[in-house]
């Protein structure tokens, strides 16, 4: 951990290219936005404070945000007008109480891990300046890193000022700072505007820096690790990046996918060793699993907690606040919302559990429907133990079925039922001869006429 640093998220980008009222950094990434995915990396650090350089777009999601992480401290500075990186950092450190250290940090480069932004911190032990540089040999827009004959960084061009051989190096800038803090004020009070679009460039410090005399290096990273955001295929590219990592890690620890590539998941899944993970399965954020927990095809899970030796699937759609606990089974085409179904119980087919209780080994019947939803309030139905449901019956909350009772299939429950009873609750069936012959007789004559 390290102890006094200062981190400045730049977040004031318009993000013209998104094509989106929803200000670029809010964009999300495996379920999380992309500016809380910077903070998640950089508060690990044990930063004294977090400061966000935001634009106009962004000030009514400062609450989320804070929201987001309530036990870091976080503040945010107002970038009225945009000049430049540079003016951006300035704007920044008008009210932020500087650390000895300073780490600047981007709220549209999701993917930079607390190890690399560690690195980069303890470079300033033996450094005023470490600046986070990748390789790229392909055609690009990116900064150059100008290093002397010893591997020493001495400057930053920016694409656009670049000569002919500047653009030949492969050595490119991520725009991540790690500097010293005592330093970053003097540093940015010398960078003017002297280039081709008249902005203060943050990169300059590089250059003023030698002629300080302080010392300069750079921490080199991979390019995905620094992929900004500018664009809807971008974002896609980030998301692809983000999920390959995440199911790299699942199954590193464990989970069985045969094909990873069709699992989505968020940011925050946990899934613990021994789960199999049929292909084509989405995890919302907050789903927790326990072990030997079998997930099969084309499940939709959110906010939901699965304990061990749990069947889901195919096909079933799991809602936040559903606690499902051990050995409980969930079939074709089932949606469950809000509910609590305990050891052993089975909702096989064809069925909605909304805002219930479903006791030990309960059998729910295919075509179950907890009617849950008045048109004004949400009501409970809570189910006992050893309860059987019959197939295609409505529970019409507020409801509770005691336990070892008995649901005739086709039923409207509308009363509670008392334990070891049996309820039926259908309409009298009535049977008149031949009446199937006259009716078709009498719709063929109508249909020739």
């Amino acid at each position: 951990m390290t102890s006094n640093l200062s981190i400045l998220i730049l977040a004031a980008g318009k993000g013209t290219r998104m094509k989106s009222d929803l200000p670029k950094v809010m964009h999300k990434v495996a379920n999380r936005e992309m500016l809380n995915l910077v903070i998640d990396e950089a508060k690990t650090l044990n930063p004294k404070n977090i400061t966000i350089v935001v634009s106009e777009e962004m000030q009514n999601f400062q609450a989320k945000i804070i929201a987001a992480h309530p036990t870091t401290k976080i503040s945010f500075t107002l970038q009225k007008e945009r000049k430049g990186t540079a003016h951006a950092v300035s704007t920044g450190l008008e009210n932020l109480d500087l650390g000895e250290k300073l780490l600047i940090l981007y709220g549209d480069t999701p993917l930079t891990s607390r190890v690399t932004l560690q690195k980069m911190v303890e470079k300033l032990e033996q450094f005023s300046l470490c600046i986070l540089g990748f390789e790229e040999y392909g055609e690009n827009a990116y900064g150059r890193l100008v290093v002397d004959l010893e591997g020493h960084l001495e400057r930053i061009v920016e694409f656009k000022d670049a000569t002919e051989e500047e653009k030949r190096i492969s050595l490119c800038n991520s725009g991540v700072v790690a500097v010293d803090g005592k330093q970053i004020k003097k540093l940015l009070a010398q960078v003017k505007n002297e280039n081709a679009p008249q902005e203060f460039y943050l990169t300059d410090i590089v250059g003023i820096a030698g002629e300080m005399g302080l010392k300069r290096t750079f921490l080199k990273t991979s390019i995905e690790e620094v992929l900004g955001v500018n664009s809807r295929f971008e974002l896609a590219k980030v998301e692809e990046i983000k999920q390959n990592q995440i199911r790299r890690k699942m199954l590193d620890d464990g989970v069985t996918m045969p094909d990873p590539t069709s699992v989505y998941f968020s940011f925050d899944t946990q899934i613990a060793n021994d789960v199999v993970i049929a292909p084509q399965v989405f995890f919302g954020p907050k789903v927790v699993i326990q072990k030997n927990v079998e997930i099969k095809s084309f499940c939709h899970i959110e906010g939901a907690e699965i304990s061990s030796g749990a069947v889901i699937g195919p096909f079933a759609r799991i809602r936040p606040e559903t606690i499902i606990d051990e050995n409980v089974r969930i079939g074709n085409f089932v949606e469950v919302k809000k509910s609590h179904l305990r050891n052993g119980a089975k909702v096989n087919h064809l069925s909605y559990i909304g805002d219930s209780e479903i006791g030990e080994e309960s059998n729910i019947g295919a075509g179950t429907i907890t009617c849950n939803y008045d048109g004004f309030n949400k009501s409970k139905t809570k189910i006992g133990k050893n309860v059987f449901v019959g197939s295609n019956s409505a529970l019409v909350a507020p409801l509770e079925i005691a336990d070892g009772a008995v649901i005739g299939a086709g039923s409207v429950i509308t009363k509670n039922v008392e334990q070891d009873d049996l309820a039926v609750a259908r309409a009298k069936q009535i049977a008149l001869p031949k009446g199937g012959k006259k009716f078709r007789e009498t719709k063929s004559a109508g249909k020739n006429e």
